[in-house]
């Protein structure tokens, strides 16, 4: 007696093959916890998640001569094309106090920090497949740790801009301590930002094609090489909010009113809205990527 070797194997439908493994006992490899459990699940890889980052940041550069120091040039060329756009050849410097310099760094880099935390956790998840199917761990671990690869990168760059700063004639004063929070409150909103990308990124594959036009048109929101207040002084009343309700812009008008000593003073719902923006994205973020907690590296 023989058996064909090549006969189709027959195909079970979804409540067959649950019933199939119910009868001998068997249960899926990967199943989503409850939110509570996986938030102590978060936190019990939070060792997993500092050692994966600091890997990442390691091997980031590894292939470049100058390692890090590109994160550095790389804002610093675009704050040298900025100004030779807007503050010399269209003169955009109005509204922006009397620093020029020192407030185009700060919002160059500021706002490069939200952008590659978001650009970095869209692909966290989905460049990483091999690892999320071989291992069991909360798939939330790696945009968290894209961010904080990101928040390192931040703390030279702020090497960078307080120098700058100091260098262009900037007081130093105790507002500049104000750095602390508005920079704490903008990494909250960046880990939100960075899991809800996580998601994104791990069902669509072709967001990668819209990711960076989207990124560069929120930069052109922000305010970051020209007043908001300025520009909008004209504009429609929901337009003047819209902008100055952005996140991007709220988190680098904070830094600059730490930073700058000649800029417009905050009104006190700046802060209210970083806090807010923060809250509402880590909320966001984390449910929506603990979701699909059980759907990561599937077909």
């Amino acid at each position: 007696m023989s058996v064909a070797l090549d006969t189709p194997a027959a195909r079970l439908s979804s409540d067959e093959a649950g019933e199939l493994a119910a009868r001998h006992g068997l249960t899926p490899a990967v199943q989503r916890p409850p939110l509570p459990e996986y938030l102590r699940q978060l936190w019990g890889r939070r060792h997993f998640i500092v050692a994966y980052a600091r890997a990442r940041l390691t091997a980031l550069y590894a292939t470049a001569r100058l390692g890090q120091i590109w994160h550095v040039l790389t804002p610093l060329f675009n704050v040298a094309v900025y100004w030779l756009i807007f503050g010399y050849l269209l003169d955009k410097k109005a509204g922006t106090g009397d620093n020029y310099i020192a407030f185009l760094s700060v919002g160059m880099f500021v706002f490069t920090y939200s952008r590659e935390s978001i650009a970095t956790g869209t692909w966290s998840i989905s460049n990483r497949i091999e690892l999320v199917r071989a291992m069991h761990f909360p798939r939330a671990c790696l945009p968290i740790a894209s961010t904080l690869v990101q928040l390192q990168q931040l703390v030279l760059s702020m090497g960078i801009v307080i120098s700058i700063c100091l260098a262009t004639g900037e007081p130093f004063s105790a507002r500049w301590l104000l750095l602390v929070p508005a920079l704490a409150l903008q990494t909250v909103f960046n880990l939100g930002c960075g899991m809800l990308m996580a998601r994104i990124g791990a069902r669509n594959h072709d967001i990668g094609e819209l990711v960076p036009f989207l990124l560069r048109t929120w930069m052109y929101t922000c305010g970051v090489f020209y007043s908001i207040a300025k520009v909008t002084g004209h504009a429609p009343r929901i337009i003047r909010l819209l902008l100055e309700s952005n996140p991007g812009a709220i988190y680098i008008e904070l830094a600059r009113h730490a930073l700058l000593d000649g800029y417009a003073q905050l009104t006190p719902h700046v802060w209210i809205l970083a806090a807010v923006w923060a809250a509402v994205a880590l909320v966001t973020g984390l449910v929506v990527c603990w979701q699909a907690e059980d759907k990561y590296g599937r077909g």
